[in-house]
């Protein structure tokens, strides 16, 4: 994939090698459904190889030589896809923080990005996995306080999935979160979960941080499958945290 002429790499002298990918990428884009309303809020921007081969396939061509490239190259190519399909919505786009030198010159694409094709960056959503390897958590700290003064919603994805836990949350301070779905399967039967899901919703309450399951929906005091769990959408409604701090 090649940048448009009209957004510029950014570059600083430790990141950017200018170079193209080798192959283009597509997007293809999940909802994110609001069950309260039953309505389409927004969609996860999901790469796919040229010719629709999963993420896998993809990364299997990346490397420390092109990641900064390819970090960037997917969040252009998910605001022009986004776009031009009409999806003007809120767009969740996962990033690579391990790839980000300098926070401030590594959004610029994205900004210009969204000028040229005319999708407002407060509706963009940049989250990383909780399981992630981060080599510097300061550095991620710094990425995640940068990104919110432009504008940007920050969010940490499949929280519970990884080792950092509270510790992480805390640091961090996400706009949203959302809970790994092992973490919450089957929590109507399990009380050791359900204390869990209280601290974890305690420490949301006091950071204002937005609470989504993943997956699933509100039924009773606590949540149970949805029927979209099996074509893979995610749910965001819970009582009385329906895409809202407590």
């Amino acid at each position: 994939m090649d940048f448009p002429q009209q957004i510029k790499q950014q570059s600083c002298m430790d990141c950017l090698s200018g170079q193209s990918l080798g192959f283009e990428i597509r997007m293809a884009f999940q909802p994110i459904i609001d069950w309260s309303v039953q309505d389409i809020i927004g969609y996860e921007a999901l790469v796919r190889g040229p010719e629709g081969q999963g993420a896998g396939w993809v990364f299997e061509h990346i490397n420390d030589s092109n990641k900064y490239y390819f970090d960037q190259a997917c969040r252009v190519k998910a605001i022009e896809a986004a776009s031009r399909l009409g999806l003007k919505k809120l767009l969740s786009i996962n990033f690579l923080p391990n790839a980000v030198y300098n926070p401030e010159t590594c959004i610029r694409a994205t900004i210009e990005a969204g000028d040229l094709f005319g999708f407002d960056i407060t509706q963009i959503m940049f989250e990383v996995t909780e399981g992630e390897q981060i080599i510097d958590q300061t550095k991620l700290k710094r990425i995640f306080e940068s990104y919110a003064k432009r504008g940007f919603i920050t969010a940490i994805d499949d929280f519970g999935a990884g080792y950092s836990g509270l510790a992480w949350l805390t640091s961090l301070r996400p706009a949203v979160l959302k809970l790994d779905m092992g973490l919450i399967r089957d929590i109507d039967k399990d009380s050791v979960k359900q204390a869990v899901l209280k601290g974890i919703l305690a420490v949301c309450c006091e950071l204002g941080t937005k609470f989504w399951p993943r997956g699933l929906r509100a039924k009773l005091n606590w949540i149970t499958w949805s029927p979209a769990v099996s074509i893979g959408i995610r749910a965001i409604t819970l009582p009385n945290l329906n895409w809202k701090s407590c």
